[in-house]
């Protein structure tokens, strides 16, 4: 049965598996609203799923989780989880997913099938690939657009960069909260910084 999705997953057939990168850069706003760089490890957990029938149109996707560690921290600093989801009859890739600080993002962009890179976007406001946040982050930190493009290598190797445009209060510049890294794919899955190190 899951060769049977890996078969229908289109682009995101590359990414079943878990993977694991420990060269990551996170630049995010520190305490006093400026900017902070942070070098980071993380898994991420990709097993398929489908179909998923909305009466005519069938989605095939990734059930997702992913976890970042601080160097040498046992505790993650961020969480997030959600669904890859791919529509091969409009050739849609959308990333749908939340984070525990009370924000959900479903970001989307067109894809073709053999694609080996793509980007994915969502805006504020939007009624399709839209943004939604909690009151404190909607009026201190709101989150305006997002984007994230992945690069595939390899079979065993891929990169990503997220882009967070943050409206920070009391700034009239669009804060570029950015993400990347590359990821491996590891044996196993596993749960602590040091398993991770280990396994990468």
């Amino acid at each position: 049965m899951t060769d049977d999705i890996i078969k229908n997953l289109g682009p995101l057939a590359a990414m079943v598996g878990t993977w694991g990168g420990e060269k990551g850069t996170d630049a995010a706003p520190s305490p006093d609203r400026g900017k902070q760089d942070t070098n980071y490890l993380e898994q991420i957990i990709l097993e398929p799923l489908g179909p998923i029938n909305n009466h005519e149109q069938t989605l095939y996707g990734l059930r997702y989780s992913r976890a970042v560690w601080k160097s040498e921290t046992q505790e993650p600093f961020h969480e997030d989880l959600g669904y890859w989801l791919w529509d091969s009859k409009e050739k849609q890739v959308m990333r749908a997913f939340i984070v525990p600080r009370g924000v959900a993002i479903n970001a989307g962009g067109t894809v073709e099938p053999d694609a080996k890179t793509f980007t994915l976007t969502a805006d504020v406001g939007s009624e399709t690939y839209g943004i939604c946040s909690n009151k404190f982050l909607d009026r201190e930190f709101k989150t305006v657009k997002f984007e994230m493009k992945v690069y595939f290598h390899d079979e065993n190797s891929f990169s990503y960069e997220e882009d967070t445009h943050l409206q920070i209060k009391g700034q009239s510049e669009i804060f570029h909260h950015i993400d990347k890294n590359t990821l491996n794919k590891l044996e196993m899955d596993v749960s602590t910084y040091d398993e991770v190190k280990k396994n990468i």
